[in-house]
């Protein structure tokens, strides 16, 4: 009896550890209200407009380096709805094209469709930072799995913006991203 009250007490304990770790003081913590007073205000139709170029990483379930990638984006907004097409180039020499809708509410809020997500994305901006949650499914070459996507953006006082992604299956981070959106330079644009 006494080795069983331990089992449940250790259980019990490391549920707690973990729940704290990833709700309450983790990336899953952070709020859009944390970063409402935050300069400079991100408006989203400035900030995610015209040419874009972009640079990241993709971390795997270890931690450790799994993909890098450089992309080429085009933001087109009508009134409050806009088109975003991405073309990633991948380290392995794999290209994918993407396309999301995006619909921004007076409110803040926005709504993102994709391809690859699960019904319909959910996002608010506020302050200087946009939160975008959604259910992505990869593609079957890499499983077909069905992840929980959480995406923060930054805006940095010169127009960047910094990109931190987290992706879950169970609750549990099997994977993340960085990477950084900026205005396209024409001198720094690749050979098609």
């Amino acid at each position: 009896m006494e080795l069983l009250s331990f089992t449940a007490l250790g259980f019990f304990s490391a549920w707690g550890i973990f729940y704290l770790k990833t709700r309450k003081m983790g990336f899953l913590a952070q709020e859009p209200e944390d970063y409402a007073s935050m300069k400079p205000e991100m408006n989203i139709r400035d900030a995610l407009n015209g040419p874009l170029t972009c640079e990241g990483m993709i971390y795997g379930p270890t931690g450790r380096v799994s993909s890098r990638f450089v992309a080429d984006m085009n933001v087109t907004w009508d009134g409050n709805k806009a088109i975003m097409k991405e073309r990633f180039h991948y380290d392995s020499g794999t290209v994918q094209d993407r396309e999301w809708h995006l619909e921004l509410g007076n409110d803040g809020r926005i709504k993102a469709t994709a391809a690859d997500v699960i019904g319909e994305g959910e996002g608010i901006q506020m302050g200087s930072a946009l939160k975008l949650t959604y259910k992505i499914k990869l593609t079957e070459e890499a499983g077909g799995h069905v992840l929980d996507t959480v995406d923060w953006m930054y805006l940095v006082e010169n127009g960047t913006i910094i990109n931190r992604s987290q992706f879950r299956k169970f609750g549990i981070k099997v994977g993340e991203l960085v990477a950084t959106f900026r205005p396209a330079n024409e001198d720094m644009k690749r050979a098609a």
